[in-house]
């Protein structure tokens, strides 16, 4: 997330490093990266970590993002060099209970993350491809869940009666509703083909293959051993094409079901209008993460089309 939480402090997160990682922590950074998790730089001596304070509720619970840093934990045992694991606390897990969420972490890796326009260039996506290649090949780790749907049949009902009156949770919630307002009927139209597709995909479910869920070049660092996937939380056991969003248009070597195209495209898009339909019904002030908010409920609504 961009905006530092309020909620806990630099402190706390050092203290509950060096209870379950690490011992004498020497300095600890708040890092205004990525969106939909808090990160710090711990370093402890010559040790430097990234700490991630990942939410649960609705898409985890603390059993299903435990399976899914353990998956990847697996993945790296079993050879997948793209996979950045997490480091197992000394309870043994990969995720420990911090009250606000659960805080894991992995490997301060050395290199960076491509722009948009880097992850393009047609080396860097023949490089993602063969990690993912590697990936959906891999044995499922023991314990991996499967996708599911993300939205229900009742959703675009659902979200027009909660739409059906003003918001007044912040400066940016009427502005929100009266977005989704405008786009119940898509959003029902959406809704309904995606459901049809879900059963598509759910009645081949033998073919289904480890999948990162959002290997876009945000979760990627390049470095001098090659590609790293980080941010795994969404591992999950489900067609190829869950994987493929960013590549379609850039890579020949990929030959997708079109079906299962258009699936994860709107698995992605009914997701995020879930979430940040949630985001402005409740509480909030227009920081920086909420105009962020704003700008990507826009976008799924397709105002950027």
């Amino acid at each position: 997330m961009l905006s530092r939480p309020e909620f806990i402090t630099d402190e706390a997160i050092a203290q509950a490093v060096a209870a379950q990682w690490l011992p004498e922590i020497t300095d600890t950074s708040y890092l205004p990266w990525g969106f939909g998790a808090h990160h710090w730089r711990v370093i402890s001596g010559g040790t430097t970590v990234f700490v991630t304070l990942d939410q649960l509720a609705p898409r985890h619970t603390a059993a299903s993002l435990e399976a899914a840093y353990a998956g990847a934990a697996a993945l790296a045992t079993a050879g997948l060099a793209a996979v950045c694991a997490p480091i197992p606390a000394r309870t043994g897990q990969f995720t420990v209970d911090f009250g606000h969420g659960a805080l894991s972490v992995t490997p301060w890796l050395q290199g960076c993350s491509p722009t948009e326009e880097e992850a393009r260039e047609p080396r860097h996506v023949r490089d993602v491809v063969l990690a993912l290649s590697e990936l959906h090949r891999a044995a499922p780790p023991e314990g991996l869940r499967s996708w599911v749907p993300q939205v229900a049949p009742g959703f675009a009902d659902e979200l027009q009666a909660r739409t059906a009156e003003p918001w007044t949770s912040g400066p940016l919630a009427d502005q929100a509703r009266l977005a989704l307002v405008a786009h119940i009927d898509a959003t029902r139209h959406w809704t309904d083909r995606y459901l049809d597709l879900a059963q598509t995909a759910l009645a081949q479910q033998d073919s289904w293959v480890p999948t990162h869920g959002e290997p876009h070049n945000d979760n990627q660092v390049v470095t001098a051993e090659g590609i790293r996937f980080v941010d795994w939380e969404s591992l999950a056991l489900a067609p190829p094409e869950r994987d493929y969003a960013d590549l379609l248009t850039a890579s020949p070597d990929l030959h997708p079901d079109p079906a299962m195209v258009e699936l994860f495209a709107l698995d992605w898009r009914l997701s995020e209008i879930a979430e940040y339909t949630r985001w402005f019904a409740a509480p909030h002030t227009g920081t920086e993460d909420d105009h962020t908010a704003l700008a990507g409920l826009f976008e799924e609504l397709g105002y950027a089309d």
